[in-house]
């Protein structure tokens, strides 16, 4: 049994109270501004909050009281311009105002930390910056973009705050990968932002698009449309901005190009932009290095050869390897052995992460333009990947560490 109050648009909750009720759930507050949530928060304490995204029902003072009265507050959002109010108070819980409530009810008994919100500031809290995670892989298409997006959702998902960056300056994709418009590239904007030292948290949450789903909504900074657009993407920009993404959220992942070309070695300008700069800028700011490649023959090669380039350009001594598509059709029997095999042998490369192929799964995300894990959350490139964020990414949970607050109850279960 959970305690709720409500403050939705009257069809809304029509909908949801039939299923609150006989779900043994109790409704404190029925309110219809955001004055009157606050003053049950309160008479009542109720563990969750449910409103609609409306400017009167959703203020940001409602979201500072939710948060110190330990109190869960979802949005239900019915148009986009919901979503877009919800965003910019920095409010992640958003759910579709048509969402069941059994959706509802799983995202409350998921217990994912209540991430920063309005008024939050890591250097007030004291906390250290967020970590960065470039994944960076050779030409050919090795699914830096596709793993890039699913590192994301995996981090997301387990609770952290994400900005995902598409930093490449050859073939940006996040955004049509996720079904996102892209007219107005986001890093592009937080770069011009940073060059004239602008860039805010109030400006990135402005520009930012939101991927949002029930388990691990995350922001996403938008790559560029047109590859003629390279130049406003320099070395300093890109620099800046990674750093004031760092203090945005807990972990930003770049989807960065293939190319490690230094441009300075064939240019006598020394002072002209550099196509490749974004991408070398975003390997070096890197805390973790995830390098991919395709387990064929071709991508295999690909991939050895500008290993070494690699481990040249980074700073950073954590550098995953990380190889998609493994099948046996192009390497033969025992691929996962064949694909370990190589990489020790030519690379000297040892426990690599091997990502199995899945066309089906990776043909529902891009069609429906959702990660693998909203597309096919059963999908075994997604369980692949989801290991790998767990056991290399994240860091481990200590051992015996409890929650300092338990408000999520779970009826008990008659023996």
């Amino acid at each position: 049994m959970v305690t709720l109050a409500l403050a939705l648009e009257r069809h809304t909750e029509d909908r949801l109270l039939v299923d609150l009720i006989g779900r043994g759930h109790v409704i404190v507050a029925r309110s219809v501004t955001a004055g009157e949530v606050i003053l049950a928060l309160r008479q009542s304490a109720p563990e969750v909050v449910l409103v609609g995204p409306a400017r009167t029902t959703l203020t940001a003072d409602l979201i500072a009281a939710c948060d110190a009265h330990g109190a869960r507050l979802i949005a239900l959002a019915a148009s986009d311009q919901d979503r877009r109010h919800a965003a910019g108070l920095g409010l992640l819980d958003v759910l579709d105002a048509a969402t069941d409530w059994s959706e509802i009810e799983e995202l409350i008994a998921h217990g994912v930390a209540i991430p920063l919100r309005v008024g939050d500031s890591r250097a007030l809290a004291g906390t250290r910056p967020g970590a960065v995670i470039a994944v960076w892989g050779p030409a050919g298409a090795p699914g830096r973009t596709t793993l890039a997006i699913n590192i994301a959702a995996e981090i997301a998902a387990a609770g952290h705050t994400v900005a995902l960056a598409d930093i490449d300056t050859y073939s940006g994709s996040v955004a049509p990968a996720l079904g996102m418009l892209d007219e107005a590239p986001g890093f592009a904007a937080a770069c011009r932002l940073a060059g004239t030292d602008s860039l805010t948290r109030s400006e990135l949450e402005r520009i930012a698009q939101r991927y949002n789903t029930p388990q691990g909504s995350f922001w996403v900074l938008t790559g560029i449309g047109r590859p003629s657009r390279w130049p406003e993407l320099s070395a300093e920009r890109v620099t800046r901005t990674i750093d004031e993404l760092r203090r945005w959220v807990d972990y930003v992942v770049l989807d960065t190009g293939f190319s490690l070309e230094s441009d300075e070695e064939i240019s006598s300008d020394l002072f002209a932009p550099r196509r490749n700069a974004a991408t070398l800028a975003g390997l070096r700011c890197a805390d973790h290095v995830v390098a991919c490649g395709l387990a064929d023959p071709v991508g295999m090669a690909r991939f050895l050869r500008a290993w070494v380039d690699l481990a040249e350009t980074v700073t950073t001594t954590r550098i995953s390897v990380v190889m998609n598509r493994v099948r046996r059709g192009t390497v033969g029997l025992d691929p996962k052995g064949q694909v370990v095999s190589a990489l020790r042998r030519f690379g000297g490369i040892e426990s690599p992460v091997l990502v199995p192929h899945d066309q089906q799964g990776a043909d529902a995300a891009i069609v429906a333009g959702r990660t693998l894990r909203d597309a096919a959350p059963k999908s075994p490139a997604r369980t692949s990947i989801h290991r790998f964020v767990r056991t290399e990414i994240l860091p481990a949970p200590v051992a015996g560490r409890r929650r300092k607050e338990s408000w999520w109850r779970r009826p008990a279960i008659a023996s």
